[in-house]
């Protein structure tokens, strides 16, 4: 058997003895899912606890963030109720604990995963030769009605809030989501936000925007329709997603089942949870430093805790706390260097290092 590949099409092409044996043609994909973790799987910062939402937003499982900007409060944990038959082992459960039934026009609750910038370049969306995409996703919501699901830019002038319904309460339902590529606007390619995909959950009329098309007003409008439910107003009310994919393309394929090291490593690029140990000297400071196992998306900011939660601190051999050198400490997108005080015993060290650098 040999392999062609046709450079038109994008299909690959098994022949035997010149034959084409079509029933084994595949599609040639190459990071088909723009999503990152859209399974659900990784959870560096929280193992499994829950974390709750806040205006500047806060990350649960990785790459997706929760975000409440008024009375309302939700909370997000990783879960394990899933679609039966569907093949995803989590999902990520959302669960109203202060509820906002008086929004205000600026208010929002949302839910959000940012695509970089670099991971839709082929897209070409702000040109005319922009693509079309699919978004899709399994769902499942204890409120019903008309939910919306916004694509934007990274400075929100422009806006495409895609419509769904949820008919059956507590049911898992799989949405499918075309959406024609943006031909104007501005789109970053490089290492900013490329695409943001933002589920609405409940926000203020200044958020309104025409459903299943491009608005162009700015400043966030469009985010979602003035027919969206505000799931946020009932307390209790959950919200389950997983599966997530935003492809190139009309139609929605199978979900892209990476294998775990390969999620683990892309959502490395944005936040890292690293432990590391390292020995101390006897008469002065010691630096400390390492290369990271995956290239940061930038220069993360480096938080040091000692083995018991302490900020600014590491911890010896010992069982002490002593501090470290804020002047020494400092992290290139490839590598950390740490320098403790000096000390006068020799010691290992003990510490944690989370190293952020999402968009």
């Amino acid at each position: 058997m040999t392999i062609t590949l046709d450079g038109t099409s994008g299909i690959t092409t098994p022949t035997y003895g010149g034959a084409v044996a079509s029933e084994y043609s595949v599609p040639v994909t190459s990071f088909k899912n723009r999503i990152i973790n859209g399974g659900m799987v990784i959870d560096q910062r929280n193992a499994g606890a829950s974390v709750t939402s806040s205006g500047s937003g806060t990350y649960g499982v990785d790459r997706f963030s929760n975000y409440s900007n008024g009375g309302g409060v939700f909370t997000a944990i990783r879960s394990s109720v899933t679609p039966t038959g569907a093949g995803f082992i989590n999902s990520n459960l959302l669960t109203v604990t202060t509820a906002d039934s008086s929004i205000a026009s600026t208010d929002y609750y949302a839910y959000n995963h940012t695509i970089e910038g670099y991971n839709i370049a082929d897209l070409q969306w702000g040109t005319v030769s922009a693509k079309t995409v699919t978004l899709s996703f399994w769902v499942n919501s204890s409120v019903t009605g008309l939910f919306s699901v916004a694509l934007i830019n990274s400075d929100g002038s422009r806006c495409y809030p895609a419509t769904y319904t949820i008919s059956s309460a507590n049911t898992w339902q799989q949405i499918t989501l075309t959406v024609a590529g943006d031909t104007g606007g501005t789109w970053l390619t490089t290492n900013g936000a490329g695409i943001v995909v933002r589920y609405d959950l409940g926000s203020g009329s200044g958020n309104n925007g025409t459903a299943n098309t491009w608005n162009t007003a700015g400043s966030y409008v469009g985010v979602r329709t003035s027919s969206t439910v505000n799931w946020i107003a009932t307390l209790g009310a959950t919200f389950y997603i997983t599966g997530v994919q935003l492809e190139k393309g009309s139609v929605a394929t199978s979900f892209d089942q990476r294998a775990y090291s390969q999620e683990l490593a892309m959502c490395q690029r944005y936040y890292q949870a690293s432990r590391r140990y390292h020995a101390g000297c006897t008469t002065s400071s010691q630096d400390m430093s390492w290369i990271l196992p995956v290239l940061m998306r930038a220069i993360p900011t480096l938080t040091v805790v000692d083995i018991v939660g302490n900020a600014n601190k590491l911890t010896t051999s010992s069982g002490n706390n002593i501090a470290f050198n804020a002047g020494g400490v400092s992290a290139t997108t490839d590598s950390v260097v740490i320098q403790s005080n000096t000390i006068s015993i020799y010691v290992w060290y003990e510490f944690y290092t989370p190293l952020n650098a999402e968009l």
